[in-house]
């Protein structure tokens, strides 16, 4: 099911998403108790920037927050492209900085095993809150659908993080898998512009061979999507 929030001003936008994702957060540390913590997965890209910084005003419990990524590049963190840059720049900042950060990237080993190693750490929990991109392509997270890799990372028996080597886009990707996604219990998505909106509407009406409308399409999932026109 998808929940469209539409508005004209960017900065109304990424407050009122920040806001959104604040009470997501609030809510689920108080359903686990005060011992216990929560994690947040936002994405990266050039359109959260706004978002991640309104965010890090937000009154949360950061101290109780595990932050990580849906995605990221396979990149250093000190290169420009790289997703964990992004997020200690413009959301680990003010009073979120008290949250722990968990990066998906360690260049020190090889792709293949750094996924082995996140799909094997069991103190990494899933994400209770998630914040979504998406490309004019249909690719949400680092699912492309030009990728060797798509028919298992999009299959429902996927692991929890997958490696992949995109068609077009620069870089190979650490991601969360399609089967990941669709048991996060809170789903945003953040998007701009009207061909955007375009791509979302056509890929929830029929489905199609992209991340955004398999996830879409499927039943169990609510999808609270975050529009401006501008």
């Amino acid at each position: 099911m998808i929940e469209l929030h539409a508005f004209d001003d960017p900065r109304a936008q990424a407050g009122a998403l920040a806001k959104a994702v604040s009470d997501a957060l609030n809510a689920s540390l108080a359903a686990s108790g005060t011992a216990w913590r929560t994690t947040l997965a936002v994405s990266g890209g050039t359109s959260p920037r706004p978002f991640l910084q309104a965010l890090a005003k937000e009154p949360v419990d950061w101290r109780r927050v595990d932050v990580t990524l849906v995605d990221d590049r396979w990149v250093p963190e000190t290169d420009a492209a790289s997703n964990a840059q992004l997020v200690r720049e413009a959301l680990l900042q003010d009073v979120a900085q008290a949250a722990r950060f968990l990066p998906l990237v360690d260049v020190g080993m090889a792709l293949e095993a750094n996924v082995a190693a996140l799909n094997a750490d069991v103190e990494r929990e899933l994400p209770r809150v998630a914040v979504l991109g998406m490309g004019e392509d249909g690719h949400t997270a680092s699912l492309f659908a030009d990728a060797p890799e798509w028919a298992g990372i999009t299959a429902p028996g996927a692991p929890r993080f997958v490696a992949v080597h995109p068609g077009a886009a620069p870089h190979a990707r650490v991601s969360f898998s399609l089967a990941a996604l669709t048991q996060i219990e809170r789903l945003y998505l953040l998007i701009a512009g009207p061909r955007k909106l375009d791509v979302l509407k056509a890929a929830a009406s029929a489905a199609q061979e992209n991340a955004i409308s398999k996830l879409a399409n499927d039943k169990g999932v609510r999808l609270d999507v975050y529009w401006c026109a501008n």
